[in-house]
């Protein structure tokens, strides 16, 4: 990254992850962001919560499942600050809870197009830009889900086990191009899904983690290491944090 200043679009911005995400790079010095989401509720909520004194932001609503949506947000951040030097692809869906032979085709399809095909999407606009730099980090978020078997969640399981191994093709065939993809795979964050359930269920779910439940800020870490120069060496990569839930 070569440019005295440092530009980021963050897909997803909305939910709780986004949101931290936004909040931390949007912070940091000689830095621009767009910021897009697919609702405008959260998207405005996330800029509102954005500290005072903060470099360049735009803001725009996408749907990662539309390509065109997202090239629109990439080309955003070249027309506005004349480059793109970090990609990160946030956006995602749960799936229904219910075990495989009760999900519907439409279950799976809405989780490929938004959790596989957004990051694909991502990908695909981002090195666009990122090739004639030859530079850039993409980023993908993942889940330990990805790496584990959750029951009732066979949608969600299966398209960020696909979004990690995405992250290692896109690492191998861009590593030329002076492009790093990487992945994080959080485990279960406090946010707003968690709205309305029970205690019981909180501590259930706070008991499969070692470390006990997380907040999307203890997550930001690894996405900042990722954005950085200080992992210039790293690409291909599957960074879990998730309380110590995949250790067992």
């Amino acid at each position: 990254m070569s440019t005295a200043r440092r530009v980021i679009v963050i897909n997803g911005a909305g939910g709780a992850l986004g949101a931290a995400l936004s909040r931390t790079f949007a912070s940091e010095p000689d830095t621009d962001v767009v910021l897009s989401d697919v609702s405008r509720e959260t998207l405005d909520a996330t800029i509102a919560a954005l500290p005072p004194d903060v470099g360049g932001v735009e803001t725009m609503l996408a749907d990662v499942s539309e390509p065109d949506d997202v090239e629109a947000v990439v080309a955003r951040a070249v027309d506005t600050f004349g480059r793109l030097d970090v990609l990160i692809s946030n956006a995602g869906v749960l799936s229904p809870n219910g075990r495989i032979h009760n999900q519907t085709t439409d279950d799976w399809q809405r989780a490929f197009q938004v959790n596989v095909l957004g990051a694909v999407n991502g990908i695909s606009a981002a090195v666009g830009v990122m090739r004639p730099q030859a530079s850039g980090s993409i980023v993908l978020t993942a889940s330990v889900a990805g790496l584990t078997a959750w029951s009732h969640a066979g949608p969600y399981c299966a398209t960020k086990a696909a979004v990690i191994h995405l992250a290692k093709v896109a690492a191998v065939e861009y590593a030329r191009d002076g492009i790093r993809v990487n992945c994080v795979c959080p485990g279960t964050f406090l946010s707003r899904i968690h709205d309305g359930l029970a205690d019981e269920a909180i501590d259930a779910i706070a008991a499969k983690h070692p470390l006990g439940l997380g907040h999307a800020e203890d997550l930001v870490g690894a996405y900042s290491y990722l954005a950085s120069d200080a992992s210039r060496w790293t690409t291909g990569s599957a960074i879990v944090v998730d309380g110590g839930y995949a250790a067992p």
